[in-house]
């Protein structure tokens, strides 16, 4: 294992820079600007047991911090994902990727984790449990602990692969609720998803979004999102993958010094697209900076 290599529940990865879902599509997109081998993984677009057209325009408002969106799970479902885009996947990529499920029940959930994993490419399921652009799923289950340790150990039932719960930061007590997992089985965490915010057209006053309101990402709420993993950290044993608003390699440093063992990269990614490979150049410099030998030395390094 190199200086940047971390390890996700036996999952190895050269580095700890993750591309988040919804922000890296299924990897190909990318293929004009860098190799994705390089990466450590990325999380593939949100999937959902059937196809999903997600909200109507307009879904994305930018601000000074970052942007909005209410995208609404858009997806070919996981049939397709599995029949259609995964051989392609393989063609070019050579690692394991995280599956992002979503759902608007527990049986939906079951059934995608289910098919996920029997799939070489998957090396974790990632459970979205999160999602605030959706009516009746997502974050429903993600704001009640109850609901949230329901769906938990029922795809749990299903998997031989780790499981990694995504945690809405709209949950009253994450740090309860990330203990509460833990107990039900969950395998890691991907501390956060989005903020819920909206705004407003200037000339009429009403809501830019289609679905009123949507999900806050971008540099604007890395402070939070950083918070949320240091105190969930304390609270935990199993391994956080940090995110929110991360867009240079001292990012990822704090997100890991506060509990992370790796980052996602969300936002950053429709801004500059080579944001990912720069960071990971910058990390190495980094290391030589700081005087870090092995990266994963410094995970949770702030409680000690």
């Amino acid at each position: 294992m190199g200086k940047l290599a971390v390890n996700l529940s036996g999952m190895t990865l050269k580095n700890p820079l993750i591309a988040a879902s919804g922000t890296y599509g299924y990897g190909m997109d990318y293929l004009d600007f860098y190799d994705v081998n390089l990466l450590g993984s990325f999380a593939i677009k949100g999937t959902t047991l059937h196809e999903r057209k997600g909200n109507p325009l307009p879904r994305i408002s930018e601000f000074e911090g970052g942007m909005l969106n209410c995208v609404g799970l858009q997806n070919p479902g996981v049939h397709d994902v599995i029949q259609n885009i995964f051989p392609k996947l393989e063609k070019i990529y050579q690692g394991q990727v995280l599956a992002n499920i979503g759902g608007f029940s527990i049986e939906e959930y079951v059934e995608c984790a289910r098919l996920f994993d029997t799939q070489p490419i998957v090396g974790i399921l990632e459970l979205n449990i999160s999602c605030p652009n959706v009516h009746g799923g997502g974050i429903s289950f993600g704001l009640d602990i109850k609901s949230a340790c329901e769906v938990t150990k029922a795809v749990k039932k299903v998997t031989h692969k780790p499981l990694y719960v995504k945690c809405t930061p709209q949950c009253s007590d994450l740090a309860g609720m990330c203990a509460a997992l833990e107990k039900a089985g969950a395998d890691g965490l991907v501390l956060c998803n989005t903020y819920l915010g909206m705004r407003l057209d200037k000339k009429s006053g009403k809501p830019i979004l289609s679905n009123i309101t949507g999900g806050v990402s971008g540099p604007g709420i890395f402070p939070q999102a950083l918070y949320k993993v240091y105190e969930v950290y304390k609270e935990v044993q199993i391994p956080i993958i940090g995110c929110g608003g991360v867009t240079s390699a001292d990012d990822v440093i704090e997100m890991m010094s506060a509990g992370a063992t790796a980052v996602e990269i969300g936002t950053q990614n429709l801004i500059d697209p080579l944001c990912s490979v720069k960071i990971i150049h910058e990390l190495e410099e980094k290391c030589k900076e700081y005087n870090i030998e092995k990266i994963s030395d410094i995970v949770g390094r702030a409680h000690r």
